[in-house]
This record gives C-alpha cells, sequence and structure tokens, in this order.
C-alpha cells in the first residue's frame, strides 16, 4: 500500500505555475484571478480564503467580491460582466453553492469561457468532450496527476467512476477515455456496484457519502482516489473511502485531508496562468 501524498504533488504544481508567473512578470505581465463568494456558507469561505492563500504563494493578484446572501442574480450577473472585460483579470471563479434565488447555470454562462477557470462553462464543456480544451476541471485535472504520480499508466486499464456529476463524475470519465483508460461511470442506479468496482484497476470515488467505499469493493492493488469531502458521525472530515478498511488492499490511495483536495486549487493556478498566458499570447 502507499499513500498518494496530495500536498506534495500539489506543492509541485505550484512551485511550476510560480516559475512561470515569474518569467511573464519579468515581461511585464501580471496574473490576476477574481473570486466572487455569494453569502457566508462557512465551507465556502474556508475554499475562498485557500485559493486567496494559493494566490499569494504563486505570485498572483487576487481579487475578492464578498457580497451579500441578498444579492439579485442581475447584480451579481452585472459583476461578472464587468469582470470579463476587465483586463487585470485572467480568470473568474463565481464560489458554488450559491443561495437558491440565484440560477447557478446563469451565472456560469455569464462568464467569458476564456476566464471561465473552473472550466464549467458548457463551451469548455465540449471541449473537454472532444479533447482540444485549453482549461480542465480543477478537481479531474488534480485526479490525473496523483495518478500519474504512481507511475501506473491508465492506457487500457478498467476505469471506474462513482458518480456522475459535471463537476467531477463526468468529466473524470472523460480525461481517463482521453488516457485510452475502458471507462464505467457508475451512481445510484447502479445494478450490484461492488461486483463492478472490484474490477476497477482505477477506481476514482465522487459520491458524498462517508466510507461509501469498503474494503470489499475494490480489487487488491487498485489505485484508489477518494475525491469525497465529508464529515462523519465525530465531525472529523473524511473522504467517501473508508480509509482504514481499505488501504491495505489498495496499491495506491489518496488520504482525506491531504489528497485530492491540495491538487483542486494546485490546478485551479495552473488553469488561471494558461488564462494569462492565452490573453497575452504567449501560449506555448
Amino acid at each position: 500500500m502507499n499513500i498518494i501524498d496530495g500536498k506534495k504533488v500539489s506543492a509541485r504544481v505550484k512551485a511550476e505555475v510560480k516559475a512561470e508567473a515569474e518569467s511573464l512578470k519579468a515581461k511585464g505581465i501580471s496574473i490576476g484571478l477574481a473570486v466572487v463568494i455569494v453569502g457566508d456558507n462557512p465551507a465556502s469561505r474556508v475554499y475562498v480564503n485557500n485559493k486567496k492563500k494559493a494566490c499569494a504563494e504563486v505570485g498572483f493578484d487576487s481579487f475578492e467580491y464578498a457580497l451579500p446572501a441578498e444579492t439579485t442574480q442581475d447584480e451579481l450577473l452585472a459583476l461578472v460582466d464587468k469582470l470579463n472585460s476587465d483586463a487585470k483579470v485572467d480568470g473568474i471563479l463565481v464560489q458554488l453553492p450559491l443561495p437558491s434565488h440565484i440560477d447557478k447555470n446563469a451565472v456560469i454562462n455569464a462568464i467569458s469561457p476564456e476566464k471561465d477557470v473552473d472550466a464549467f462553462h458548457p463551451q469548455n464543456v465540449g471541449h473537454i468532450m472532444i479533447g482540444d480544451y485549453a482549461f480542465l476541471p480543477c478537481t479531474p485535472a488534480g485526479v490525473m496527476e496523483l495518478i500519474a504520480e504512481t507511475g501506473i499508466e491508465v492506457s487500457g486499464k478498467k476505469c471506474v467512476v462513482i458518480g456522475r456529476s459535471n463537476i467531477v463524475g463526468k468529466p473524470m470519465a472523460m480525461l481517463l477515455l482521453h488516457k485510452n483508460g475502458t471507462v464505467t461511470i457508475t451512481h445510484s442506479r447502479t445494478r450490484d456496484l461492488p461486483s463492478v468496482t472490484s474490477e476497477a484497476d482505477i477506481l476514482v470515488a465522487a459520491v458524498g457519502k462517508a466510507g461509501f467505499v469498503t474494503a470489499d469493493m475494490i480489487k487488491p492493488g487498485a489505485v484508489v482516489i477518494d475525491v469525497g469531502m465529508n464529515r462523519n458521525a465525530e465531525g472529523k472530515l473524511c473522504g467517501d473511502v473508508d480509509f482504514e478498511g481499505c488501504k491495505e488492499k489498495a496499491g495506491y490511495i489518496t488520504p482525506v485531508p491531504g489528497g485530492v483536495g491540495p491538487m483542486t486549487i494546485a490546478m485551479l493556478m495552473r488553469n488561471t496562468l494558461t488564462a494569462a498566458k492565452m490573453h497575452n499570447g504567449c501560449q506555448d
């Protein structure tokens, strides 16, 4: 059993981003990420603070817009429109979830695809589908980095994704497919889930249920990636995988915390760098 250290891999990605940001700065190009948070969801506040901290680490400018919960959809859309045309802003991130009176799809669709560093805009989703993307959704992209860290080739492997969300499950399946994995997406209607998951060479759990994946559901020696961020009955942070039960059976496994979480923010920094390079006509 090998634990995949997301903190270590994310530190490497951020170091690469920082080095590139410094070389752009030497040419007079600064990089800016605008983060918009509506209301005072405590988890969202933690994420936003982590994103600001990461921007400082890699040398980006961060612009925070903290709006009250009663902000109207029109007010939010007007802010997005302003950020779309602000030359200092390379990436725009609207922290989800939004208050229930705001249509999140209307907001996602309003963000310029060139500044959509979350890669949620339908145009970017389409690019991911056909494989000619500029940005990848941060969590699935982070998962691919962690799989690469194991040295195990995805090509030809049986890959199973548990969960079919637009943010993780579906794009995750596409990225594995682009690397020539044989991919199965499972969900709440999948029959006899353990028989499907226990054949997976690479298993990605993104279901949002604490300890959902148990040892009998994994193949001996499998790569097990846990995307879940849950609280257990004791209020302790945990993933979708029963880590203690599965760690001896898995070949490689990510911990929670310290696995996928740090990677998501590192990939956001990479996407923002890519956006800045596109805006300034200096892609590789």
